[in-house]
């Protein structure tokens, strides 16, 4: 009976402490424009994202073709030409939050260093970049903004645009996460 007892309280309480964040319409932004040539910049408005606040891990996942971009005609090249989706339909991030403490989150704007394994194109790199954190009553509130460039994900910009596309490419993420239930 004892043990019963304590399989069950070994249970509840990890329910109870469980410390899983999700969203599944966070928000992800590229900008690779240059200047006087016409905007290349899209946005992804259903980036899903879980986050352990007890062990500082977090994943992402976007579906490639859920970016949009003002020209339609661009939003085609990305997907056929560059990024190729149909070949490649996600991009990933699975990686970990540096030192985290939930009990330095506030109201107030709190930074950490994230690590981890960025999937784009078929190729894995490992990436390092400053996130932020904002308690907001029971949400938590995470975002970040970092550089890669498409050669390191084996994207081919044929010669005849090279000069209209930054060969770094600017992302921004922002992720509203909700206790998950």
């Amino acid at each position: 009976m004892k043990k019963f007892l304590l399989l069950i309280s070994l249970i509840f309480s990890s329910v109870l402490f469980s410390q899983k964040m999700i969203t599944r319409s966070g928000e992800i932004k590229f900008e690779a424009s240059m200047p006087a040539f016409e905007e290349v910049a899209a946005k992804n408005m259903t980036a899903s994202c879980v986050f352990d606040k007890s062990t500082g891990e977090i994943a992402v996942l976007a579906l490639v073709k859920a970016f949009r971009f003002k020209v339609p005609l661009m939003e085609e090249h990305f997907n056929e030409n560059y990024i190729e989706s149909d070949q490649f339909p996600k991009a990933t991030f699975k990686g970990k939050v540096l030192n985290f403490d939930p009990a330095k989150l506030s109201s107030s704007k709190v930074f950490f260093d994230a690590e981890g394994d960025l999937t784009l194109h078929g190729v894995t790199k490992k990436v390092k970049v400053k996130i932020m954190f904002l308690q907001s009553d029971d949400k938590l509130i995470t975002s970040s903004s970092f550089k890669v460039k498409p050669s390191d994900f084996n994207i081919k910009i044929p010669s005849v645009v090279k000069s209209k596309i930054s060969e770094s490419i600017e992302i921004d993420f922002k992720f509203d996460l909700e206790k998950k239930i």
